[in-house]
């Protein structure tokens, strides 16, 4: 943040590459309108790299004002250079002062090494410490193999969002995920198996693994309060009264052990001050509620366990008795490492969010879904139990995925029907 002002200075950097390319200015006063509206280009004869093929020429900067930065700059550093794009060479970035007027001076430069994250020294009056969130004798409680800690999460209005709610959204519950770290690079071919049908528009990008930790519930005014394990990758879904989600997180959030951490709504307007409560939220008159597990085959989430047992109960007698007409909902012959019933399915189910940057609330999961749409309106004489039907929309909820592990061991172990440990959690 620069000094004496609301601002930022950033870099606008490669998604594969390192934290260098062209300087941006960003005010979070200016309006998000999911574009550039927030964004001043400090050095447009650069382009983004990637997106517009810039390279990794300016890095680090450390702002002296909103006008005038310190950075390290190397014009050498085209696209294509520092394993942007495969190739290498070093850079030879010098230090510089750089203006927002299209200025560039040189401060230093060593001849044997490439300078970083230049850093003004000066004496000043130590600034006041921020109090911590989190409760002194929670937060320095060691963290324990398998006891990672617990937090506090409160919602103050679930329907305050950015984009609007449909018209039959009663929201009942909050579900809560949890994202499980890649033990492996997500690319060249290191995956043992897929852990789902990619996101429509993700490119190379593998579906992270993820599981059902519970749900909570959400109050008449749109209040939640609940309690969260810390030191985990989480995101969240807003549920209605048939525990379908209509709104879904597309970020993550992290608490640490014995933090509080408070959302005012879900994705709610950025420059939008919080309207005044007409009272204290409803979820807050009362002790933060327990996550309530969900089905087995959610945790760890497992389409063998969660899925298939229902299609094996329920349809595929009858699809094998019209072969050639009905989808084969077996297990058999599998493709990608998952099983017939899966591919056979996928069309049907959820991989599409329509949108690269939010979730239109009703347009996700299960909502969205043709099979879904199909079960809703009758399905020849086809009559699911309540869980069952539970166990198809949670699929469709969490992205239609398969494979809750990205482990060779884990992926054949859900095949059998265990639930397998992840490397990392």
């Amino acid at each position: 943040m620069i000094f004496d002002s609301h601002k930022f200075i950033a870099v606008a950097a490669p998604h594969h590459g390192q934290s260098w390319g062209s300087l941006i200015l960003i005010d979070p006063r200016v309006p998000d309108d999911d574009a550039m509206a927030p964004v001043k280009r400090l050095t447009p004869e650069v382009g983004f790299p990637e997106s517009q093929g810039g390279g990794q020429v300016y890095g680090t900067p450390w702002p002296l004002s909103e006008n005038y930065h310190l950075c390290v700059y190397d014009s050498s550093m085209q696209p294509g250079a520092g394993q942007e794009g495969g190739g290498f060479r070093r850079g030879d970035y010098g230090i510089y002062l750089v203006d927002a007027f299209g200025n560039r001076e040189l401060v230093y430069r060593d001849p044997e090494i490439g300078c970083l994250s230049p850093i003004p020294l000066r004496a000043r009056t130590k600034p006041p410490a921020t109090p911590s969130p989190s409760l002194p004798a929670e937060r320095n409680r060691p963290t324990q193999v398998g006891d990672p800690g617990e937090a506090t999460m409160l919602v103050m209005d679930v329907y305050n969002s950015l984009k609007p709610w449909p018209k039959d959204a009663d929201i009942k519950a909050i579900r809560v995920y949890q994202v499980l770290p890649m033990p492996m690079p997500s690319g060249g071919g290191f995956f043992p198996h897929e852990t789902g049908q990619r996101i429509a528009g993700a490119g190379d990008s593998v579906v992270p693994a993820r599981w059902v930790l519970g749900t909570a519930p959400v109050e008449s005014d749109g209040s939640a309060h609940f309690k969260v394990p810390a030191n985990r990758e989480l995101f969240f879904q807003a549920l209605d009264s048939r525990g379908l989600a209509v709104q879904s997180m597309r970020s993550a959030t992290y608490v640490r052990n014995g933090e509080r951490l408070s959302c005012q709504g879900c994705h709610e307007p950025k420059s939008h001050a919080p309207a005044a409560p007409k009272g204290p939220p409803l979820a807050l008159k009362r002790e933060p509620s327990v996550l309530q597990p969900d089905v087995p085959g959610s945790n760890p989430f497992s389409y063998p366990k969660l899925v298939q047992p229902v299609l094996e109960k329920n349809c595929v007698d009858c699809h094998e008795k019209n072969k050639g007409k009905a989808p084969n909902l077996g297990r058999e012959p599998m493709k990608n490492k998952w099983f017939a019933s899966y591919n056979s399915l996928l069309p049907y189910a959820f991989t599409d969010y329509k949108d690269a940057l939010r979730t239109t609330p009703g347009q996700f999961g299960a909502r969205a879904s043709k099979l879904f749409n199909m079960l809703e309106k009758g399905h020849h004489d086809l009559k699911l139990s309540p869980e069952d039907l539970h166990r198809i929309t949670l699929w469709l909820d969490t992205s239609s995925m398969f494979y809750g592990v990205y482990e060779k061991e884990g992926g054949e172990a859900m095949l059998r029907g265990e639930d397998p440990k992840p490397t990392l959690e």
